[in-house]
């Protein structure tokens, strides 16, 4: 089975079970690395901005609001910080949405990279506007990161909805 890139394969509509369940898992991976280094990458915000993009209509500022919330929860963070942030990535990952997918996934990475370092840039300035201090620029690593996880992740994610490659003579299309 060869990986051709998915804009040359046919894709099967999105259920929208594979959307909750790889934001859950997201949130859990979320969940356990968030505490571990200050440069570690934000993968409810990488997964919202994908689908964001893919499915607009499934995933928006609504489920971002309610995923921010609960990071925010479980995180024990300033209340609303990562709630704003989602819904800020989200709102642009949707209105850039189409340009993006007009790209690559190699050059979609490029375009994303500035969606995924406004989580971090809103939640530093949530955080300083309150009197946090200026926590380093490894801080905003992550969204580097997150680009370069782009591509093997649209795979993963887009895996689901792949289907098969068959070629019937008959048929053109």
């Amino acid at each position: 089975m060869s990986l051709t890139p998915p804009s040359s394969r046919i894709l099967s509509p999105v259920r929208p079970g594979v959307i909750l369940f790889s934001l859950l898992i997201m949130f859990l991976l979320n969940l356990m690395f968030s505490g571990v280094r200050r440069w570690s990458l934000d993968w409810v915000a990488l997964a919202l901005i994908f689908w964001s993009i893919r499915e607009p209509h499934y995933i928006g500022m609504g489920a971002a609001f309610i995923l921010g919330t609960l990071m925010d929860v479980a995180g024990a963070s300033l209340m609303g910080q990562h709630a704003m942030a989602y819904v800020l990535a989200s709102y642009a990952a949707s209105a850039f949405s189409r340009r993006i997918l007009r790209f690559s996934l190699k050059w979609q990475a490029i375009q994303i990279l500035p969606l995924l370092q406004i989580v971090p840039l809103i939640q530093f300035c949530i955080r300083f506007a309150f009197g946090a201090d200026f926590p380093g620029f490894d801080y905003f690593i992550g969204p580097f990161i997150g680009a370069a996880l782009w591509r093997p992740l649209a795979y993963i994610l887009l895996w689901p909805q792949y289907q098969p490659v068959e070629r019937d003579e008959n048929r053109p299309v």
